[in-house]
């Protein structure tokens, strides 16, 4: 473990080297790239300076313990290094786990309102809202892909990109089934009504992950769609495209140029066909995305939003917050990074269950 320590060491330097040089100063997505790479490791640094400390305490308390006068403080001294050292183990541990390849990817994120009517419809533009304004804060760029809006200004369906290194690890664990319970405004009498909405987050496709044979795809032009009237295309730029051996389909209208929308939508298309493909090599492994925290079936309810209480609740990990407004205006990040403790230390546990069983 230390050799890996050591290396991570290392890494930290180079960065710290790089973000001063004026060449990467000049180029603003590259040193953003680099800053958020560096302040990810800055919790681990800080782990790996205090077990090389407790290593280096232990090591000089040898000469304390053959003290008569000093032995009994220096045994006490001793038990308390050592439960320490066992802790730190434990979390670098977990900074040492191997990464998801496809973590570093941009993300494609589709939230489709579920039951509920027009209130899940406005429960998903609530957690559309809630997203762009959590991938701003952590540096991310956004670009809405689909849209379809509703009458009372939410989303029966909304699609968008994120754009930056670790955008798919951030937003993975938010894929499922979230639950709203709340007064919608379209209720008379003050009761509290239980809709839900469908996220799905996928790892952004490259072309060279997924080959299309473009003979098995159809795509239809037609004219976009509004509530109202209001955004209607008065030209043919909408674009429906249809995957005929998996009878997938991916409609595009945000742009008026039916060129832009048949490239979105073949982008969604690949990034969900690649997301089938590594499905499919999971269930092969054993290791179905039921089986992990942050990658659970659609159909799996992950979290509910309680107004009445102001409360927050992920029921996979049982981890709740009693701060409903912050978590809309994007305070995502204790939910998700209790997230992913929980899924390394489930990683860690397999890990442990395999050596015993070697």
């Amino acid at each position: 473990m230390l050799d890996k320590l050591a290396r991570l060491e290392e890494e930290y330097r180079e960065l710290e080297g790089l973000l001063a040089d004026p060449e990467v100063l000049k180029d603003p997505k590259r040193y953003q790239s680099l800053s958020r790479r560096y302040a990810e490791m800055g919790e681990v640094i800080g782990f790996i300076r205090e077990y090389r400390k407790v290593l280096e305490d232990l090591e000089g308390l040898e000469t304390l313990l053959e003290d008569p006068e000093l032995k009994e403080m220096a045994k006490a001294e001793k038990e308390a290094l050592l439960a320490r050292k066992e802790a730190l183990e434990k979390e670098l541990e977990r900074h040492l786990l191997p990464k998801d390849p496809m973590d570093e990817r941009d993300a494609i994120v589709e939230i489709r309102a579920g039951t509920g009517g027009e209130e899940a419809a406005l429960f998903a533009r609530d957690l559309l809202e809630m997203y762009l304004r959590f991938a701003e804060e952590m540096g991310f760029e956004t670009e809405i892909l689909d849209s379809h809006p509703t009458d009372l200004g939410g989303f029966s369906k909304v699609v968008f990109e994120v754009r930056g290194p670790g955008a798919y690890g951030t937003f993975k664990y938010e894929s499922g089934v979230h639950r709203v319970q709340r007064i919608p405004v379209t209720e008379t009498q003050g009761r509290i009504h239980t809709s839900t909405a469908t996220v799905a987050v996928l790892p952004k496709a490259e072309e060279e992950d997924f080959t299309l044979n473009m003979d098995e795809i159809r795509i239809d032009v037609m004219r976009a769609s509004g509530p109202g009237g209001q955004g209607v295309n008065t030209t043919d730029s909408a674009v429906r495209v249809v995957h005929l051996p998996t009878g997938i389909m991916v409609t595009c209208q945000d742009s008026r140029s039916q060129i832009k929308n048949r490239e979105k939508a073949l982008m969604i298309l690949r990034s969900r066909l690649l997301e089938m493909k590594r499905a499919e090599e999971a269930e092969k492994l054993r290791q179905t995305r039921l089986a992990q925290i942050g990658t659970g079936e659609r159909s799996e309810k992950i979290r509910t939003y309680n107004f009445p209480q102001s409360r927050v609740t992920d029921h996979r990990i049982g981890f709740t917050l009693y701060d409903l407004e912050g978590v809309l205006s994007g305070n995502l990040k204790p939910i998700l990074e209790a997230l992913k403790r929980a899924d390394q230390e489930r990683q860690l546990a397999a890990m442990a269950e395999e050596e015993l069983k070697a």
